[in-house]
Parts: structure tokens; C-alpha cells; sequence
């Protein structure tokens, strides 16, 4: 039995203020295609099918034909689980009636270990799902006790396993989706963080038993632990720090004695997402000669000396720059701002200091002492020593008295 696995589709997301909607249809072409010339018996989505929990229309819309296609025209059962960037009330809505058309939604922290079982000739697998949750939903529908990210996760992938050792006997293959952070994986720019401070990361040792993990909300396709446990990555590029990665689907080949190979099948962009680094003219000469001069791009510019209008010159032969970044006048300018701050005294840049601090210029008092301390630290002397004159304590501070 085969099976394509896939995550991260963010059908209509934006970046930058442009729809990705045209990019995002291109690559899901590509995914029916391999369903058909694979001739895959099912498909799994890993989470995050749209972009947020309120997904616009045209994204509804998109990912309607989509399952439609695959389900009815082309008769293969696809298996998903919301993510955190689906609403999972909205996502599962109709489930129960959509099973019969072979589109299986397993969005239920309650029906968590309930299978959907597909058989083949060479296999018969049961596919759970644990949708996108936070330790708090999982407290709430178990009356467990758990309290962080990986408790609660362990805590229902040990709820499945007690089913998946019942049915050990069946010969049935165990194939887990789960929308999570496994510690320790690769992450890019355009995830959105789960929790603040790395507390949503999860062990990866509690799925090791399962035949095969398909991952779903970190962008990159990596593995984690083990060869199996897997995420199949995002089906495009959503951020600048993921140029370099390959984006794809998973190929999952299983038998009746578990898993027999993975593979990934690389996803084309229509448009590809880069970096440019150079000078204006060096940049704007390739441009013309550019064979994908139409992909998005960010342009960090190593010019030291300011340019009228380079967002135009570039869009002149760059037409989807997104981003721009003038580096060399950055840096220029730190350069010449640490120069001038050489230049200036300890009690000249204090002073400053103070005025942004207190929202008034210090006082002359104020700028005595701070001298007198200021010279004692350069001078290594103590404070008070510096005139030649020590300021001898009081009587009353001798005595202890006031």
C-alpha cells in the first residue's frame, strides 16, 4: 500500500501583502498528479490546511476542489487533522457525513483512538490522528493531569497504543498523524510558535512504536528520532529563511510487516522564494538576463551611498520584490556612529543617557558627582580622591548619630 503525505498546505496565506493563492493552486496540481501516476491508495494532511482559523473564502473554495477531486473524481481517501492554524471546530464540521465520500477528518480529541482503517491487497493500515491541542483541552476531555505540551502529547499517544498493542495480532500496520513541535527539529521563520520560551516541544520517543509518523507544522522536511517519525515539510516556501529548503511531499510505502520505504517527491513552485545580496547595478544587470526574474524576492543592497528610488529600478526588472534591505548604508552608518561615539567622553554619552532616561537634562550637582565618579573609575583612583582633596565623613556619620 502506498500513500502520499503531506502538511502545511496555509491555503490563503499572504506574504507581504500578495496572495499566494495562484502558487499554492500550482503545487496542488502537481500533488494530483502524483497521486494519480503513483497511483497512491490514500493521501494525509498533517495539519494547517488553511492559513488561519477564519480562512477567507477563496481558500474554502480552493481546498473544496481539491478534496473534491481527489475523493470523488479520483477515488482515494484522504486522512487530516487540524493544525494550529485551523480552527478544528470549523475544519471538522460534517465529518461524520463526509466519511462515506472518503474524506476522513479525525479533529476529535475524543475519538483520538478511533481509527480510520484502509485495506489493500498488501496491507491493512489504521491511521489515528492527534489534531493540533494544547495541554489544557487535553486536561479538560480526560480529566488527566497534565500540564505541559509533552505530557499531554505522551498522554494521548498512550491512549492510541493501547489499542494499536490490542490489535497487534491483526497484523494491522499502525500509522500516526500528529500535528506538534518534536524537540530538537528544525524550525523556519514562518512557523507560528506554539507557546513562547520552547515549552510546546514534545519527546519523540513515545511515537518510536508506531510504523510510520507523519509530522505536520515545522516547514522543512527533516526526520526526528527515528527514520520514520517524519515531517513531510510545507508544500511551498512561506518565509526567506526557507530558500534553501526542497519543498515536497512524502512517498510511504507499507506492507503487512510495516514499513517499507519513503520517499520525497520534490514540488515545483511557480514562483521560488530568494535572496539577493550585491550592488544595485550588479543586481539590476542580472535581472535582465534572469530567467526567473519573476520570483519574490528579497534584495539586500551593499551600496554605501543613498539611491533614488531602488525599490522601482528593481521591480523594473524584478517585478515581485517584496522586501528591501539597504545593508551597506546600515552598516556604513554603524560604522560611523561608533567613530563619533569614540570621540565623545564617558560623561558626555552619560549625559545623554540621562536626558532619554529622566526626560531632563541633569541638574549641576548631578554633574559634579557623576564627573568626580567618572574620573575616580578612569583614573582608578576612588571617588572623592581625584581633587587631591577625600571627602573625610562627618561627625555625626562617625558617630552613627543624626
Amino acid at each position: 500500500m502506498k500513500f502520499l503525505h503531506t502538511s502545511d498546505w496555509h491555503i490563503g496565506r499572504q506574504f507581504h501583502n500578495v496572495s499566494l493563492l495562484e502558487d499554492q493552486q500550482h503545487v496542488l496540481n502537481q500533488i494530483i498528479d502524483y497521486i494519480k501516476d503513483e497511483a497512491v491508495d490514500a493521501v494525509v494532511i498533517a495539519g494547517d490546511i488553511y492559513d488561519r482559523s477564519l480562512p477567507p473564502a477563496y481558500a474554502v473554495e480552493v481546498l473544496d476542489n481539491v478534496l473534491s477531486l481527489i475523493c470523488s473524481e479520483l477515488n482515494v481517501p484522504v486522512i487530516m487533522i487540524p493544525g494550529n492554524h485551523d480552527s478544528a471546530e470549523r475544519v471538522r464540521f460534517g465529518a461524520k457525513q463526509m466519511k462515506s465520500s472518503g474524506l476522513h477528518i479525525l479533529g476529535s480529541l475524543k475519538d483520538v483512538a478511533e481509527p480510520v482503517v484502509i485495506k489493500t491487497s498488501d496491507a491493512e493500515v489504521a491511521f489515528y490522528g492527534i489534531p493540533y491541542c494544547e495541554p489544557l483541552m487535553v486536561r479538560d476531555v480526560f480529566k488527566s493531569d497534565v500540564k505541559t505540551y509533552d505530557e499531554a502529547h505522551t498522554f494521548l499517544v498512550n491512549e492510541i497504543k493501547q489499542v494499536t498493542q490490542q490489535t497487534n495480532s491483526q497484523h494491522q500496520v499502525n500509522v500516526l498523524l500528529s500535528h506538534c513541535f518534536i524537540d530538537g527539529a528544525e524550525e523556519s521563520d514562518s512557523e507560528r510558535p506554539l507557546q513562547i520560551g520552547g515549552a510546546d516541544r514534545v519527546s519523540y520517543q513515545p511515537c518510536a512504536d508506531f510504523d510510520y509518523v507523519a509530522l505536520g507544522h515545522l516547514h522543512s522536511p527533516q526526520y526526528k528520532g527515528e527514520q520514520h517519525i517524519r515531517y513531510s515539510g510545507s508544500i511551498m516556501k512561506y518565509s526567506f529563511s526557507e530558500q534553501n529548503q526542497k519543498k515536497g511531499v512524502t512517498l510511504v510505502e507499507v506492507n503487512e510487516t510495516g514499513l517499507v520505504s519513503q520517499k520525497h517527491l520534490p514540488l515545483i513552485p511557480l514562483r521560488d522564494m530568494r535572496i539577493l545580496e550585491g550592488e544595485l547595478a550588479t543586481i539590476l544587470e542580472n535581472g535582465k538576463v534572469d530567467p526567473n526574474s519573476d520570483d519574490y524576492l528579497l534584495v539586500r543592497l551593499t551600496d554605501k551611498h543613498a539611491i533614488l528610488d531602488p525599490m522601482g529600478k528593481l521591480r523594473s526588472v524584478y517585478p515581485n520584490v517584496l522586501h528591501l534591505e539597504k545593508i551597506g548604508i546600515q552598516e556604513s552608518s554603524n560604522t560611523k556612529l561608533k567613530k563619533e561615539s569614540l570621540k565623545r567622553g564617558e560623561l558626555e554619552m552619560f549625559k545623554d543617557f540621562y536626558s532619554q532616561v529622566a526626560g531632563e537634562p541633569m541638574s549641576d550637582e548631578q554633574h559634579e558627582l557623576v564627573a568626580d565618579l567618572v574620573s575616580g573609575l578612569v583614573s582608578g583612583a576612588e571617588p572623592g580622591l581625584v581633587s587631591g582633596t577625600a571627602q573625610q565623613p562627618t561627625a555625626k556619620s562617625q558617630s552613627g548619630k543624626e
